[in-house]
């Protein structure tokens, strides 16, 4: 469940930190047992409040999201990533490099 992993992920990176889950929701302006509720899988954040607690912990949304992920995941999102940013020529010139490596086999 999305709530449950995102619960998991904040809990590492707050523990990783050594804060308290109390003295983190006080600092983001909530109720004391708000980090608890998020970090129990009984809440999401509002995206506001999400990027409240990146900002708090000093990490990107998607290093946020990045910490659950295998190398091998990781590895593939940055190439997708790459990949988007390249023109149409490029691309090709890619597709046509990799068909080359292929044949070498």
């Amino acid at each position: 469940m999305l709530s449950d992993t995102f619960g998991d992920l904040l809990r590492t990176f707050r523990n990783q930190r050594g804060l308290s889950a109390r003295e983190m929701s006080l600092a983001l302006g909530q109720n004391v047992n708000y980090i608890n509720l998020i970090e129990n899988g009984k809440r999401l954040p509002s995206m506001q409040g999400f990027f409240s607690i990146c900002e708090y912990m000093q990490i990107s949304p998607a290093e946020f999201f990045s910490a659950g992920l295998s190398k091998s995941e990781i590895a593939d999102r940055n190439l997708y990533e790459s990949l988007t940013k390249l023109t149409t020529k490029q691309k090709q010139i890619l597709v046509d490099f990799i068909k080359e490596f292929s044949d070498m086999h």
